[in-house]
């Protein structure tokens, strides 16, 4: 097990609003790793070929504070395919392409109460229902602006960069597995192309969809790029900005509302806050205004969120009062 802190600027931790005893945080996230460290509900992917061979006891949780603090412990360097984690960002420079307005004919905004990976639309505009899922995270995919395949995977591979402050690099082996036996993503390719909601260049749509799904990231990383959306699109840490501050509500209301798969409602009324799940077993959350969490176990529920990753999530809300309707931690943060 790694138990590490980094700090920087902590005289901003009031005007940041951010917890008053940065100790108290990393004695959290080392309490939680011991106490759902030894928990062994779920399994690890095995739908994706690559993401099987991943080892059942990778456990981290990272925190990114929007004044550049880090709180970090258990396997927080470990690399793994960040998967449908990626849909958030993607779906950031699709409305920076082409504005809210377009991109919302193309897909919705509703979540759907299926599973991920549900072929299905909306029956009376011929929409994927929201970014988060399957059908409009391969309409979004498509929406990215570039002269060739090759331009339009840079851009993806840039927009990350600003997001995780270094470069990083799509998993070969996972990207050739998840195209090798994608057919069901095809089979939504296909329906969606039928009701105009991508164009014809269907496979050239579908390999950027499985490149940006198999992009190489750990926990750390996770928790930077949730903090440069906490912090209104500027990485914390490079002071970088890696998405116009007008689209990060639309990115956090459709996180909210859409981003645990058909877990949503229940993570909004517990957690209450914006995440997204990938099959690897990664969480991103955002604090608005005040920090990122990265979460990484490749144990998954039934419905594909880390078993472990949720109940770091539940209980973190719960400790630190982070849930955005708790009207009892409005004035500031809880430290009992």
């Amino acid at each position: 097990m790694q138990i590490m802190e980094s700090s920087t600027h902590r005289d901003n931790l009031v005007e940041a609003n951010l917890p008053p005893h940065p100790t108290h945080l990393q004695t959290v996230l080392q309490e939680l790793y011991q106490q759902y460290q030894p928990l062994r509900a779920g399994k690890v992917a095995s739908y994706i070929p690559e993401l099987s061979k991943m080892n059942p006891d990778w456990f981290s949780i990272c925190i990114t504070t929007v004044d550049g603090q880090r709180y970090e412990v258990g396997d927080f360097q470990q690399l793994f395919t960040i998967q449908s984690i990626a849909k958030v960002f993607a779906y950031g420079l699709a409305l920076e392409d082409h504005g809210s307005d377009f991109v919302l004919t193309k897909v919705g905004v509703e979540p759907t109460g299926e599973a991920f990976n549900a072929i299905i639309l909306d029956e009376k505009f011929k929409r994927p229902y929201n970014p988060m899922v399957n059908p409009g995270a391969i309409s979004i995919t498509s929406l990215i602006k570039g002269d060739d395949q090759s331009e339009r995977l840079q851009r993806l591979l840039d927009m990350f960069h600003r997001y995780i402050g270094h470069a990083s690099f799509i998993d070969v082996p996972t990207y050739v597995s998840e195209r090798t036996t994608g057919h069901r993503n095809r089979a939504i390719a296909h329906l969606m192309l039928n009701c105009g909601m991508i164009d014809q260049k269907i496979d050239d749509a579908l390999d950027l969809y499985f490149q940006q799904s198999s992009l190489m990231v750990n926990c750390r990383d996770l928790a930077t790029m949730a903090a440069t959306l906490a912090n209104k699109g500027i990485n914390p840490i490079t002071t970088e900005r890696a998405v116009e501050a007008c689209y990060v509500k639309d990115i956090l209301s459709v996180m909210y509302t859409c981003g645990m798969y058909n877990f949503a409602g229940e993570w909004a009324y517990k957690v209450g806050l914006p995440a997204k799940s990938g099959v690897s077993g990664g969480i991103l959350v955002v604090v608005p205004n005040r920090m990122g969490i990265g979460i990484f176990s490749p144990l998954l529920d039934e419905r594909g969120n880390s078993v472990r990753g949720v109940k770091v999530c539940e209980a973190l809300s719960a400790q630190l009062g982070l849930h955005l309707f708790d009207c009892a931690a409005q004035a500031g943060w809880s430290d009992e």
